[in-house]
């Protein structure tokens, strides 16, 4: 897929994790930096088996950090693409489903690592961190990474996965016309 010549409103990517496959658009007009990088990185097969390294349940999950691929040196969280991104935030809340970026204190720190709401919504993090995209399909999967046992991290919370969960691969498609999703799946 040529990224220059793609309107990134109309695709779509396969996130798929070892728990199943988590389809997610995207929001271009509200942080076209921030989708345009998601979506190079992921082309690049950056993502290829980064794991969700925070878990935090009826919060949210993590991944995006190079350091937590298996073999990496570093420590999980604190990697990134060498670069960064100027913040973006907007009016997006942060609801179930909805990706955003991470990010360190600096708003202008985002770089790979996002994570996915958990929570029916997180109204904290609004107009604090860059939502980018949401799930379309996969809340399944969503709640099955989320419901993994976790111990305490170097922080102090207890969000360090007992099981590795990995993203495999991303694909990115042209994005499917879908059925609303029901009171139930969201």
């Amino acid at each position: 897929m040529d990224l220059d010549q793609t309107d990134p409103a109309t695709i779509e990517a396969a996130v798929v994790t070892d728990k199943g496959t988590l389809v997610v658009t995207f929001f271009p007009e509200q942080a076209p930096r921030h989708v345009r990088a998601f979506l190079t990185l992921a082309q690049q097969g950056f993502y290829d088996g980064v794991a969700f390294h925070r878990i935090v349940r009826n919060f949210m999950i993590q991944t995006g950090c190079p350091h937590s691929k298996k073999g990496g040196s570093g420590m999980p969280g604190t990697g990134g693409p060498g670069y960064t991104l100027p913040a973006e935030f907007n009016d997006i809340p942060h609801t179930r489903g909805v990706l955003s970026m991470a990010r360190a204190r600096d708003p202008n720190s985002a770089g790979s690592q996002f994570f996915i709401v958990h929570a029916d919504h997180a109204d904290f993090l609004d107009g604090q961190y860059t939502v980018f995209g949401k799930v379309e399909a996969g809340l399944d999967v969503l709640d099955g990474i989320a419901g993994i046992e976790c111990d305490f991290g170097p922080g102090g919370e207890r969000s360090k996965p007992k099981t590795r969960v990995e993203i495999q691969r991303i694909e990115l498609r042209p994005r499917q016309q879908r059925e609303p999703a029901t009171a139930q799946e969201a």
